[in-house]
Formats: structure tokens, C-alpha cells, sequence
């Protein structure tokens, strides 16, 4: 037995009560894989790391039905389950991040004598990322012509188009027969009509049969999904090519003035997001680097490196997740640091070299499998 660990022991280590544990025995859920000579339970190491699934999925909310489908699953391993336990949590704290976000806005305009409305004060509860930040899409997000060209080459001849993540719909080709998968509601009602008809759903687990498309597009999105790697092995399941528009992380502190200069807690935002090169490696992907244009027409993050002032811009703010992601103390602290700068001249005086690009490497990237 001195390979097993008694039920106390364990209800002590794990912090639930042995009731708990007898419970999860009776009904199946944990069953220990031995018994001491006095006929008392017995835990090995592997009853032990399903015991740290069954509470890490019941902390996050899963009753004890779906707990039991979910570590029950033949196809996922310890480290599948792992990765998966590590998405949901990252998920619940964006959700909270925003909470946060939209809370302090609120003691910030309550100190100043303003009042929000009941519609207001409701829409921060259960809202994900999205949700939080995509109202302000359709002011400053847009589809950029010469990136659009990049991605669209990319897909080839494909005539079944899967775009996965597809918020409101920039970038989706036309002339091709387009499916879109969006699991916000908020930006699903905000795709315009006559768009590509538009799925619930999530990267991770997407409803369609294997190979039936053509090529399946993600853009700007991966970094908001739970498990990158799942969702792009997901595309790569149901399409013969996938095409993704994302960033690489390695050397974020010295590529943008932005963040090296005013805002480095980005920094945080990339802790335990999978490499560029892993999430290529999943797919078996090349990847291409994808310049940004000096004018560039999409308000993402990286898109006004040479138009500094649009960043005092509260509308172009709010429609980008870092912002609401790293806090708004982050936030306050940066815009007046950079309105700072600019007013001073030691903006321009530091970025002299920037002013004279006509596009600019920031590390956006396409990823072609």
C-alpha cells in the first residue's frame, strides 16, 4: 500500500471532505483503485490525477453528469485534458479581466457624477471577451484591401470556404461559397446582411464532417480561443487547406513602439499562449510574415504604428482586446504617457525612423497548411 494514499489523506491534500469522496465513489464518478487491509479506500497516483480533473472541471462550473462524460472520454489523455482544463481557465479570466474592466469604467464615471444605465450596468455580467469590446467593431474594424489580397491568394482555389471565428465578416472572400463559425452572439448580430451564413460555435469543436471544405480561414481570432491547437487541428480535420492571420509573439518588447515604450504589460497577455512555431507544427504549416501598411483601413492593435494620436482615440481603443484585457489603470496610464510624448515632441523625436516606412514588419504572420 505505500504506493496508495488513504481517502483522508487525499480529501486532506485535495481540501474536500472524505464525504465527497465516498460520494464520488458510489456514484461511479472516482472509484479507488485499491482498499487497505482494514477494507478502507485506497488512491494510486492515476485515481489521484482523475480526482484533479473531476475538481479543476467541477470549479469551473460542470455538473457532475458532464464531468463524468468529459474524463470518460477515451480520446483525451491527461495531457489533452490538461490543455483543455488550462483554455477554460485562461477563458474565465479574459471573462473576468472584462468584468473588471467594465467595473472600473463605471466607478470612473460614477466619480465623476455620471450615472450608467440599467441596460449598462447588466451587460458586464456573463459577457465574454467579445461581447465586452464588440459593439465597437463596425466604428474602426474593417476589412484592409492588401491584407485581404495576402489572404485570399492564400486560399487558393478553394471554393468551400469554412472562416472560422469570423466575427462580423471582414475578410471573407467573395465569390466563394463561404460558411462562417462565430460563437459570440454580439458579433453575430452585427455581420451585415447578405453575409455568409454564420454557425454557433467554437474552434475547438466544430460541428461539420471531416474534409468538407475546401479551406478553412481563421483571422485575427486564435488568440482568443481557449486552445489554439485545437482549434486549428479542428480546421485542419474538416478542410484540405487552412489559411490563418495571426501574430507571433518572440520579440514583442523591441518590434512596436507601443508596447516596448507605453505599454508593457502586453507582455502578460502572450504567458502560456503556445509558440508561432507550435501552433504552425500542429498543422504542419509554413508561415509568412505580413506587413502592415502605413494606412492601414483595420483598426487592430498593431494598425496605427505611424499614426500615434489614434491611440488617444477612445473608439479605436474599445474595439481592440488588448486594451480591455490588460486593465484600464494599464490603459489610463499609457494614453497619457503617449498624449505626453506627443505634445512634448519626444515621440516624434524617438521614432524619427518610423515616419519615413510606407509599411511596417510587426510581427503579424499567415500560417498556410
Amino acid at each position: 500500500m505505500e504506493e496508495h494514499l488513504t481517502v483522508g489523506r487525499v480529501a486532506g491534500l485535495a481540501a474536500v471532505t472524505v464525504r465527497t469522496l465516498h460520494h464520488y465513489d458510489e456514484i461511479g464518478l472516482l472509484r479507488p483503485s485499491a482498499r487497505t487491509s482494514a477494507g478502507h479506500r485506497a488512491y494510486s497516483a492515476r485515481d489521484v490525477e482523475r480526482l484533479r480533473e473531476v475538481l479543476a472541471y467541477r470549479r469551473l462550473g460542470f455538473g457532475l453528469r458532464e464531468i463524468a462524460d468529459l474524463v470518460d472520454d477515451p480520446a483525451t489523455d491527461a495531457v489533452a485534458h490538461l490543455r483543455r482544463l488550462r483554455g477554460l481557465l485562461v477563458e474565465q479570466r479574459d471573462r473576468a479581466a472584462a468584468m473588471v474592466t467594465a467595473i472600473d469604467r463605471e466607478l470612473h464615471a460614477r466619480a465623476r457624477g455620471i450615472r450608467t444605465t440599467p441596460e449598462e450596468q447588466l451587460q458586464m455580467f456573463g459577457a465574454q471577451l467579445y461581447d465586452t469590446i464588440g459593439s465597437a467593431y463596425p466604428a474602426t474594424r474593417r476589412t484592409e484591401p492588401r491584407i485581404a489580397a495576402r489572404i485570399w491568394e492564400a486560399l487558393g482555389d478553394a471554393e468551400k470556404v469554412l472562416n472560422v471565428g469570423a466575427g462580423t465578416g471582414s475578410y471573407e472572400p467573395p465569390g466563394r461559397l463561404v460558411t462562417a463559425v462565430e460563437p459570440s452572439a454580439v458579433m453575430r448580430a452585427q455581420r451585415p446582411a447578405g453575409s455568409a451564413p454564420c454557425v454557433a460555435a467554437a474552434a475547438a469543436n466544430l460541428p461539420f464532417e471531416d474534409q468538407s471544405f475546401d479551406a478553412a480561414m481563421a483571422v485575427s481570432t486564435v488568440h482568443h480561443w481557449p486552445d489554439a491547437v485545437a482549434g486549428l487541428r479542428e480546421m485542419r480535420r474538416v478542410a484540405r487547406r487552412v489559411v490563418v492571420f495571426t501574430y507571433e509573439g518572440a520579440g514583442w518588447r523591441d518590434r512596436f513602439w507601443l508596447t516596448s515604450d507605453y505599454l508593457p504589460e502586453f507582455g502578460r497577455l502572450l504567458t502560456g499562449r503556445p509558440a508561432l512555431a507550435d501552433l504552425a507544427q500542429a498543422i504542419g504549416a509554413r508561415t509568412e510574415p505580413v506587413p502592415i501598411p502605413w494606412d492601414c483601413a483595420d483598426g487592430f492593435f498593431e494598425a496605427h504604428w505611424r499614426r500615434p494620436e489614434a491611440y488617444l482615440d477612445e473608439h479605436v481603443r474599445r474595439a481592440v482586446s488588448v486594451w480591455t484585457r490588460v486593465g484600464a489603470e494599464a490603459e489610463d496610464r499609457a494614453v497619457r504617457e503617449l498624449r505626453d510624448d506627443l505634445e512634448s515632441g519626444r515621440w516624434a523625436e524617438r521614432n524619427r525612423d518610423v515616419m519615413t516606412l510606407e509599411a511596417a514588419e510587426l510581427g503579424l504572420r499567415l500560417l498556410i497548411a
